[in-house]
């Protein structure tokens, strides 16, 4: 009877080192990760950046045509060019790994606030390079708003700028060719290997893709979304409220647009639905659905969902200019914060507790 059961006991221990082994995470759920992964790749990403890259050259194609021929109406139809990028923009931002994590492509496309001070030295000394992390604040969508909205007091202010100093006009073209390209090299890369190499590494282990892009996701729902666009200029992490720090500053009644977009492509990347809103797909509320994570007596996949709806009812709340919403109605964008940060713990604890991912970056501002 010993024998039997020391026999039992040591075939327990190593069927258990075995699994350990094969999941070094210890995330036995059998769940198909590849399937998640190849409707993110496939049906999410590819698609955002492909419609990304596509606006980016209409973009150049305005930029050039105004160059050319500097006139109010090339003016007006640049900046629809530049409002549409922006906006794709929205839907691939979070989407930091690969070439766009080696690039450090956000940091090179979204500062703000940009330093109008610094555009308006390189542009007077003709002498920058757009590669050196000291640019970032000068280059990416906040410095053409700057160039496009903030250069003069009125539109007929801004036209004669530029006829009358094509450094300027040198400058909008750096600008515009430095997104084109960054933009063109991750899709580029995400079209040739890394598509296959993202799929394939479908493991559990931290440098997993699933891993790896769930800790992109929530750093950039918690650090871009939720405190870059609302509550940085809400002043939740300063003594005041600064209003200077909002998105698109110079244009400014544009702010909630790239907001409400940046959020719903969140949503949609949390349920996996596909970029063109045909389809759905496996996704991190599947995923939490197939584990049947219950918390406080209700599935966790519900409760980020309907946190998620909160924040956007809250959204809808502020008006389009964020900077006025700053100023004279504060108070509605700290209870939009607050919305946002509420799915700040759903996720960041509850989602990667149960998804077995830890996170992956330090979180510096105490939540």
């Amino acid at each position: 009877m010993k024998h039997t059961l020391l026999v039992a006991a040591l075939v327990l221990v190593v069927w258990s080192c075995s699994d350990d082994n094969d999941d070094p995470a210890g995330n036995n759920d059998n769940f198909d990760r590849g399937a998640m992964l190849t409707n993110w790749a496939d049906n999410i990403i590819l698609p955002s950046y492909q419609a990304y890259v596509a606006d980016l050259e209409d973009l150049a194609t305005s930029a050039g045509a105004f160059s050319n021929e500097t006139t109010f109406e090339n003016l007006e139809a640049l900046r629809v060019s530049w409002l549409e990028a922006y906006t794709s923009w929205q839907s691939v931002s979070m989407f930091e790994i690969g070439k766009a994590e080696e690039l450090t492509l956000r940091d090179f496309t979204n500062i703000f606030p940009t330093s109008a001070t610094k555009i308006e030295a390189n542009i007077e000394s003709g002498q920058y390079n757009l590669e050196l992390p000291s640019t970032r604040d000068q280059q990416g969508f906040p410095a053409l708003d700057y160039l496009l909205n903030g250069i003069g007091s009125n539109d007929a202010d801004i036209v004669t700028v530029y006829q009358n100093d094509p450094a300027y006009r040198d400058y909008l073209q750096a600008l515009v060719t430095r997104l084109n390209t960054l933009g063109t090299m991750v899709l580029e890369d995400w079209q040739n290997d890394y598509r296959d190499e993202f799929v394939e590494n479908n493991g559990s282990e931290a440098s997993s893709s699933v891993n790896k892009l769930a800790n992109d996701y929530l750093f950039y729902y918690e650090k871009a979304l939720r405190a870059g666009k609302i509550g940085i200029p809400a002043g939740v992490f300063s003594n005041t409220s600064l209003s200077d720090r909002v998105e698109a500053l110079y244009k400014r009644d544009v702010s909630k647009r790239l907001f409400e977009t940046a959020l719903n492509a969140t949503i949609d990347f949390f349920n996996g639905v596909h970029f063109d809103g045909t389809g759905q797909g496996e996704s991190l509320n599947t995923y939490l659905v197939f584990l049947n994570t219950i918390q406080e007596g209700e599935n966790l996949s519900n409760l980020i969902n309907n946190q998620f709806d909160a924040a956007k009812s809250a959204g809808s709340n502020l008006g389009n200019d964020f900077f006025a919403e700053v100023e004279t109605n504060n108070q509605a964008m700290l209870a939009a914060y607050d919305e946002l940060q509420a799915n700040v713990v759903l996720l960041k604890v509850d989602m990667f507790q149960a998804l077995n991912i830890k996170v992956d970056f330090v979180d510096a501002d105490g939540d």
